[in-house]
Parts: C-alpha cells; sequence; structure tokens
C-alpha cells in the first residue's frame, strides 16, 4: 500500500510522518501530481496560514488535483480548514469539499482569561459519525492548536465544544478531516490513523 503526504508551504508533516513510522507505515512526501494521484492513500496536514496556503496550492495545481481525487484523503488541521468552501482567515475562497465554513474563535466577553485563543491542548470530542472512528473514541481527549474552527453542518463527523460547539472533525465520501492532531493525541490518535490507512 502506498501512502503519499502531499508536500506544500505548510508545516506539520514531519509529526505525521513520525507517527507513521512508529507502527511501521513508510509514507513518501511528494508535491508531485502524479504521485499523489497513483497513491493508495492521502494525508493533506498542515499548520499555517490559510490564504497563502490556498494560493501556493493554486500556483502549483495542487487545489484542483486535491478537489478530483478518489481514494481515501486525510485532512489534518489546516488541511480540514482549506478542505472548507471559505475561511475568515485573509478571507479565502477554499477547496470547497466541505460546504462548511471556517470563521475565527472569538473569546467570550468577560471570560477571555478562560477561553483564550488560540484553542491549544486537550479537549474530548463527540457525536460520532464516521467510519473513521470506532464508537471507543466518542468522548475521548485529541490534542487541538487552532484560532479558527469549522462550523456545524452536514459533514461534521465528530464535535468538539470550546467557546461553542464546533467540527471536530468532517467527512464526506471519500474526504475524512480533523481538526485535532491524531498524530498528537497518543494511543487514541494512533488508531485513528490506522483506522485511516485500513479504510
Amino acid at each position: 500500500m502506498s501512502i503519499v503526504i502531499i508536500k506544500y508551504n505548510a508545516g506539520n508533516i514531519e509529526s505525521v510522518t513520525n507517527a507513521l513510522k512508529r507502527f511501521g507505515v513508510e509514507a513518501e512526501v511528494t508535491g508531485v501530481p502524479e504521485k499523489i494521484k497513483d497513491a493508495d492513500k492521502v494525508i493533506f496536514p498542515g499548520v499555517g496560514e490559510a490564504s497563502t496556503t490556498m494560493a501556493y496550492l493554486r500556483k502549483h495545481n495542487l487545489d484542483e488535483l486535491i478537489v478530483s481525487l478518489k481514494q481515501p484523503v486525510l485532512g489534518i488541521c489546516l488541511g480540514l480548514q482549506l478542505m472548507c468552501s471559505h475561511s475568515e482567515e485573509g478571507d479565502t475562497q477554499c477547496l470547497g469539499i466541505f460546504e462548511e465554513k471556517v470563521k475565527r474563535f472569538v473569546p467570550e466577553p468577560g471570560k477571555e482569561y478562560i477561553t483564550k485563543v488560540p484553542h491549544m491542548g486537550w479537549n474530548t470530542i463527540y457525536n460520532i459519525k464516521s467510519d473513521l472512528f470506532s464508537k471507543d473514541i466518542d468522548n475521548q481527549y485529541m490534542y487541538f492548536v487552532h484560532s479558527f474552527y469549522a462550523g456545524l453542518g452536514e459533514h461534521t463527523a465528530a464535535t468538539c465544544n470550546y467557546i461553542l460547539p464546533f467540527s471536530a472533525a468532517l467527512q464526506k465520501n471519500n474526504f475524512y478531516a480533523t481538526q485535532f492532531h491524531p498524530e498528537k493525541s497518543g494511543e487514541i490518535g494512533a488508531v485513528i490513523l490506522k483506522n485511516f490507512l485500513n479504510l
């Protein structure tokens, strides 16, 4: 089985490759369209800023390529946000795989010291609605680091609550995405990565 991690101008790739190596999976990191199209599974991770990253994807024709993929695709963190329709970060038109829109967290008035932005650390996910997650993952803690979130919608596959409920995961057809970092979420995160590889 061939696993490709899309190489582009966003960080977090090394942590994903290391997580896969921990259970004996070697992934190829590449931005070559032919290799991405031919892979059995594709991972689209990211830590960065939406508008500059979308500009990079368009410049290298990776935007249309990602949307056209037919094999299982997993977006992580910024990857999830870029797979949505629009992001408030830089007023950015994104890939439009999911109809959900991405907005910036706004701390509750008078509670700024509690509801700090970014949302950083461990939080639970619930309302599991995806074959990427087994039932024992419901109400488990995952690791989050983000200032923007995808709202709840038709494609919400798991929910988290920070300031307000938001999409911790999305799924539509062969496209899966997590706002949290499975590669940094311990044993439960490893289970999610393995579930993706076993789809």
